[in-house]
């Protein structure tokens, strides 16, 4: 039985496109489509390079009406993976998908998350702060942002000479490397 997978972004859509090339020839999990709320996010390019459908909805669709909701429920969505999404889930997509809802955050948290708590802001506030350690944290989502259960971390230096631009690359590339692995292991290991 195949795992189907939503994927919500906002923005360039790196992790996303990771996302869908790991699992563009896998025979039991696929990603089914990507769902964004912004027209000139280049994931929506992403997206139809890598011969995935895509949504575009506003404010008012997510959080006013059942409209992706629906959409997802048409389309067999198993979990939702949040990649630069940075809205928060209503409890009405919430309720239906509860612990099928995960985030990376560029930080180790609790440190350095919560609303307005996401890209370069993120990696300037690590450096002003004089931490000798960033990395990556993969959660659950519940109704707070950056608050779900941790399901895994890894860490990476932060060097006196770093930029949030340095930084900000180091993480990435912890990003990468673990993102599509922990979903394949999470949703390889429960029944959808």
């Amino acid at each position: 039985m195949i795992t189907r997978l939503a994927i919500m972004a906002s923005g360039n859509g790196t992790n996303a496109q990771r996302i869908m090339k790991y699992f563009s020839s896998d025979p039991l999990i696929r990603v089914e489509l990507v769902l964004c709320n912004n027209p000139s996010a280049f994931v929506l390019e992403r997206s139809k390079k890598m011969k995935v459908p895509s949504m575009l909805f506003n404010r008012n669709d997510f959080y006013n009406t059942r409209h992706v909701l629906d959409i997802l429920s048409v389309q067999g969505v198993d979990w939702i993976i949040l990649a630069g999404f940075i809205w928060l889930i209503p409890n009405h997509i919430l309720s239906c998908y509860q612990n099928r809802i995960i985030n990376i955050h560029p930080a180790l948290l609790p440190n350095y998350g919560g609303k307005g708590m996401y890209g370069m802001k993120v990696h300037e506030t690590v450096i002003q702060n004089g931490e000798k350690e960033s990395g990556i944290t993969i959660h659950y989502v519940n109704e707070q942002y950056d608050k779900g259960q941790i399901i895994f971390q890894d860490k990476c230096p932060v060097f006196e000479s770093d930029t949030p631009e340095t930084l900000a690359a180091r993480v990435h590339e912890l990003e990468y490397k673990w993102y599509p692995e922990i979903i394949e292991r999470l949703v390889g290991s429960r029944e959808s």
